[in-house]
């Protein structure tokens, strides 16, 4: 039997990110939130202290559901972890040119909107990157030790300068709305990750 309460919860939530997704977080306005998701203000109170605290949670229902997609990906049973980790890069930049915002990611859009904005909030963003950076970089490891990836000094390093590759090439490509700085950040990425 489903909980309501949960239900509602996750409804806000999954109206919130769609509109803050197209908005921004700043952009979306709590009457706008509101009457989007057909729920009075109370409901939303009974569920979320403030707006920053509703954000948090917007964050961390992201973060975890990206987790979740992640570990899909990164431990994909008939992929060696090279192919594993080109794939989720794939992936990502199929997500950040999708016609649909909700797809693309979230970390992606609110990173510099919430840093000063919110500690909080910024909180929880780096939190989720630390977690992502781990993975990839476990993954960076796991291809080195079988032997699909060419070895390197330090897969944490370097697993975050892929990541962070990929933010900016993110970025530029919303600016410019165009995929080219995705396709140049694979390029960097396959360069970067030479086969064992």
């Amino acid at each position: 039997m489903s909980n309501p309460e949960h239900n509602t919860r996750s409804h806000i939530l999954a109206t919130g990110r769609r509109l803050t997704a197209q908005q921004g977080y700043t952009g979306v306005g709590l009457s706008e939130l509101l009457k989007e998701a057909s729920v009075p203000k109370g409901s939303f109170y009974h569920y979320f202290a403030s707006k920053e605290a509703y954000g948090c949670a917007l964050l961390e229902d992201f973060i975890e559901e990206y987790r979740e997609r992640l570990g899909n990906s990164l431990t994909h049973p008939t992929l060696d972890a090279r192919s594993r980790l080109l794939a989720y890069f794939n992936d990502w930049h199929q997500k950040q040119i999708s016609a649909t915002p909700e797809d693309r990611c979230l970390v992606v859009r609110l990173s510099a909107e919430v840093a000063d904005l919110s500690e909080g909030m910024s909180k929880i963003l780096q939190q989720g990157v630390t977690a992502v950076v781990a993975r990839l970089a476990e993954t960076l490891e796991q291809g080195i030790a079988q032997g699909t990836i060419a070895p390197f000094d330090d897969p944490r390093t370097m697993a975050q300068t892929i990541y962070h590759l990929w933010l900016g090439a993110s970025l530029v490509a919303s600016l410019t709305h165009s995929d080219a700085p995705l396709k140049s950040a694979m390029q960097v990425t396959e360069a970067l990750i030479r086969p064992g």
